[in-house]
């Protein structure tokens, strides 16, 4: 069992792919290596059944299966995604992650208005459902949920509920909202949150310079962001964005709206850690083209740090 989030909880926390078969099928095999791959490449903790891991294409039984899969795989803690539309189910999925040793639960507000009340009241929900014991972390993703909210909603949660320890923080733009954050933290009344910062990572470099403590995103070359939070957090601010601009090429070719997960898995695929690049349907297949591109891309970003 991996120790529970906190406050102070700071690293790479890779959200993993769900590997499927081309029959559509969990491939658990897949999953065995691609948590060993996640390991290999020196990530603090692994966040599951997270969009990116097709958590909503899932039955129950399927994401109780990959719970007990990862959590029997690793000793990092892992953070586990509940978002659901019903209460009920969220809470119910949580309480069995944390049963068998996740580090927390990561939950988006639901699709809907972007009244602050209605988020509030959600999320209070949603703590009392779970348990104050249960580490809940609030995936700010606008992008997907079409739901905005201010630092200061953040905030009044994080201080309302002592179990919301940890912001995953995918604004877009959102850098200020990072800022606003840790200013309010000059308070000895407010309570440090933890920032782990989305978006594939795409801003990694200056969301550390505004005070994320690391990333929570799931970037097919996963050394990437170990190293450049490692450098930034050793002060070498220079060589952490110069290490990282030699993967900017393909990091921003992976970071295409619907074609993301498709070209992520590839990538996954080509380095050994998945047997196969299918999405579950409906999701978005490469064609020859797309391959071909992709491919060369990889095989630049090789030759790119070769020459470091």
């Amino acid at each position: 069992m991996g120790a529970l989030l906190t406050r102070r909880s700071r690293g790479v926390y890779i959200i993993a792919a769900t590997p499927f078969t081309e029959s559509g099928a969990v491939d658990f095999d897949s999953l065995d290596r691609l948590v060993a791959f996640y390991e290999g490449h020196g990530v603090t903790g692994i966040t599951i059944l997270g969009m990116m891991g097709e958590a909503d294409k899932l039955s129950p039984e399927e994401r109780h299966q990959v719970v007990d899969r990862v959590l029997g795989r690793t000793d990092l803690p892992v953070v586990v995604g509940v978002s659901d539309p019903g209460l009920a189910s969220l809470c119910a999925l949580g309480r069995y992650a944390m049963e068998r040793g996740a580090a927390g639960v990561m939950v988006a507000p639901t699709r809907g208005p972007a009244r602050e009340d209605r988020i509030e009241g959600y999320f209070h929900a949603a703590a009392q459902g779970l348990g104050a014991d249960v580490p809940l972390v609030y995936q700010d993703f606008p992008l997907s949920t079409g739901v905005v909210v201010s630092p200061a909603l953040i905030r009044r949660l994080s201080q309302d509920l002592p179990q919301m320890v940890m912001l995953k923080h995918e604004d877009w733009p959102g850098l200020t909202k990072i800022s606003a954050l840790r200013e309010q933290e000059a308070d000895p009344a407010v309570a440090r949150l933890s920032i782990l910062c989305g978006n594939g990572g795409l801003y990694l470099p200056q969301e550390l310079a505004r005070g994320a403590d690391g990333a929570m995103t799931g970037f097919a070359y996963p050394e990437a962001l170990v190293q450049t939070v490692a450098l930034h957090a050793a002060g070498q601010v220079e060589a952490a964005e110069d290490l990282f601009d030699r993967y900017l090429p393909i990091l921003r070719h992976e970071q295409q709206p619907g074609w993301g997960l498709a070209l992520r898995k590839h990538i996954l695929m080509r380095r050994g850690a998945i047997a196969c690049a299918a999405t579950r349907a409906p999701g978005p297949r490469l064609a020859a083209r797309d391959i071909e591109e992709l491919e060369r891309l990889m095989r630049r970003t090789e030759n790119r740090l070769k020459e470091r």
